[in-house]
């Protein structure tokens, strides 16, 4: 008995949950690969060429949790938003944020890298400006946002520390 059908589908079965395992828009994902960064850069401008970007957790269970998002740079900082359909505090009702409340080491994925980093939710308003700025820099709807607030919807910024 051959056991060529057995060999093909473990192959596509490997290849779907390759494939499958980085987040996609809306969709989130579990393990980020890329080329692991060992040397953090001091500029962060680059990201300008990067709209969207991956930010991976880690839960208590091991299984990493991924999700897409924008990033912003200010002041040689990095900022990502988290965006809720109803007013809440951090880390309300995003699953990841739950995991940054509990263990708060990262990694993004830029390009094809990935940076390991700290993620702090910001709490002093003038950070959170400063956040929302630099997201406003980049992004057209959230220059929008900052500039009529009443129209942005309900977000917390996150700072991102390089480890």
């Amino acid at each position: 008995m051959s056991n060529r059908p057995f060999t093909a589908l473990t192959l596509l079965t490997a290849f779907f949950l390759l494939t499958a395992c980085e987040p996609k828009d809306r969709r989130p994902g579990l393990w980020l690969s890329g080329e692991a960064v060992e040397e953090m850069p001091t500029d962060w401008s680059f990201i300008a060429d990067h709209p969207e970007i991956f930010v991976e957790t880690r839960p208590w269970y091991g299984i990493p949790f991924s999700v897409t998002t924008v990033i912003g740079t200010r002041n040689g900082r990095l900022y990502v938003p988290s965006i809720y359909s109803e007013e809440a505090a951090f880390p309300g009702t995003k699953y990841w944020n739950s995991v940054i409340a509990d263990n708060p080491e990262v990694r993004l994925k830029i390009g094809d890298r990935l940076y390991p980093m700290r993620a702090t939710p910001v709490q002093d308003l003038a950070e959170f400006r400063e956040g929302a700025g630099a997201l406003a820099d980049k992004y057209d709807s959230w220059a929008g946002w900052v500039e009529d607030e009443s129209s942005a919807p309900h977000f917390v910024i996150i700072r991102m520390d390089p480890l």
